[in-house]
């Protein structure tokens, strides 16, 4: 049996498993929420998870296509990139799935001769890890720069509220003023 049949065959229990492992990343008030809230509108972050934990895993029998994988990724990349994840926080649960992997296909692959599949497997999640790296840190240089710009223009708001510049187009203070 190849690869795709075995990943096909056994994606509710790794997807499943994939889901629990990620949202563990969360508070336990929240983890649990995240799990045993189904609705969709409820629980965004949930269902944006799990679907692109599915879209993730049906990828894993394809060859690697960055446009494609950057499409799933984003939606959840972009939300665990604006909570108080550290990078590493934010990402493990990609890599956790090589563990994942390796305890529901393993012995199967090796039967089907096909050792070697979990080598290419973990190939193909490392350079979803680093796309997916990529991701979290544009999503975050943009939060950084909407935090930069809105302490500038609550800066400069409270100086033309205190007389020190005028209110100007888009070049900055003017420089007439005293």
């Amino acid at each position: 049996m190849g690869l795709a049949k075995l990943l096909e065959q056994h994606e509710g229990a790794i997807v499943k498993e994939w889901f629990e492992v990620a949202i563990k990343s969360y508070a336990p008030d929240t983890s649990q929420f995240l799990k045993n809230q189904k609705d969709a509108f409820a629980n965004p972050v949930g269902n944006t998870l799990m679907q692109g934990l599915r879209a993730l895993y049906a990828q894993l029998s394809n060859a690697v296509d960055p446009k494609t994988l950057k499409m799933i990724l984003d939606p959840i990349i972009r939300v665990r990139a604006v909570q108080a994840f550290e990078p590493s926080q934010a990402l493990s649960f990609i890599f956790h799935l090589k563990h994942i992997l390796r305890v529901h296909l393993k012995s199967k692959l090796v039967k089907a001769q096909a050792p070697d599949a979990i080598q290419q497997l973990d190939v193909k999640l490392d350079q979803i890890g680093l796309l997916a790296f990529d991701i979290y840190m544009d999503c975050r240089e943009k939060v950084y720069q909407i935090k930069a710009n809105e302490t500038k223009d609550r800066t400069l708001r409270a100086f033309a509220r205190a007389g020190l510049v005028t209110e100007t187009d888009e070049k900055g203070p003017d420089p007439n003023m005293h």
